[in-house]
């Protein structure tokens, strides 16, 4: 996969660029430089995020992390006047020092985020849409002090969707209960074997019916839809990384039966496993 070798410069905090176009022809890849994509009138055109594929509609605006891969392609998009408008800078546009203060911890919570990829509301992105398209018009401190404003604005908005699954990324988990963090811990280590509500609620010195109340509450999914996603995960990467057959991925990740993952699969990704190896392969022989 292609590693970018962005032109922002060590001694700028951002780089913009804003372009009108009939198609999308740039491939997957990553750079360390964080990425904030708006774009308009591209309806029917396809994004990879990490393992995340989905057809876009007419207009979105997503925030993607350092090393993530990522592309747009032109897919069933019919626009001859796409606008994108890309935002590159630095993940240490916020020192760390500064970004432990309480007044920051929204942006905090926002960059940590984005290692998984992260697609706004439809709301947030009308909302920000002029701000956006004007920020190019802009000089100096106030480019930098605007850009702050907006990835604030960001990170209080509702309604955000993290796209890529946080297994795929190796994203370590994080969380405000040290419990979560050590059952959550217990099923990435422990995901090619059975693992059952009960293992976990014991880890926690916890029933299972006060555990799983407590797992929903902390995270906003159940226990088993989370397992899923961590599974799904590691499937998705061994899919890229490996020739493996298909249903070897399947019980390699946990899943004993090959038509419930196939089934399982679609409904996430909204492709079939196959169909996803193709894809993303399709992205990376460009660079074999």
């Amino acid at each position: 996969m292609l590693k970018e070798i962005t032109p922002l410069t060590a001694s700028d905090c951002f780089t913009l660029f804003s372009r009108t176009k009939k198609e999308f022809d740039f491939p997957l890849h990553h750079h360390e430089e964080m990425e904030l994509n708006f774009i308009i009138n591209a309806k029917g055109a396809k994004r990879m995020i990490g393992d995340h594929i989905e057809e876009i509609d007419d207009m979105e605006l997503v925030l993607i992390g350092p090393n993530l891969p990522h592309v747009w392609k032109t897919n069933k998009c019919k626009s001859n006047n796409i606008r994108e408008i890309t935002i590159q800078f630095h993940k240490d546009l916020f020192a760390e020092k500064m970004l432990r203060r309480n007044q920051l911890h929204f942006i905090r919570d926002l960059f940590e985020k984005s290692k998984r990829g992260i697609l706004f509301s439809k709301t947030t992105t009308r909302q920000l849409s002029s701000r956006l398209q004007n920020l190019g018009n802009k000089q100096g401190f106030d480019s930098v002090l605007e850009l702050m404003s907006i990835l604030h604005d960001l990170s209080t908005s509702r309604n955000i969707r993290m796209l890529s699954d946080a297994s795929f990324t190796n994203i370590q988990p994080s969380s405000s209960s040290r419990r979560i963090e050590k059952v959550i811990e217990y099923m990435n280590k422990n995901f090619d074997r059975q693992v059952v509500l009960a293992d976990a609620a014991k880890i926690s010195n916890m029933t299972s019916v006060s555990f799983s109340r407590f797992f929903k509450a902390h995270t906003g999914i159940s226990f088993i839809d989370n397992l899923m996603e961590i599974r799904l995960g590691h499937a998705s990467r061994l899919l890229i990384d490996t020739n493996h057959p298909v249903s070897e991925v399947a019980y390699n990740c946990g899943f004993n039966n090959i038509s419930n993952f196939n089934r399982l699969f679609k409904k996430k990704k909204g492709c079939t496993p196959k169909h996803f190896r193709e894809d993303y392969l399709k992205e990376t022989r460009v660079f074999i």
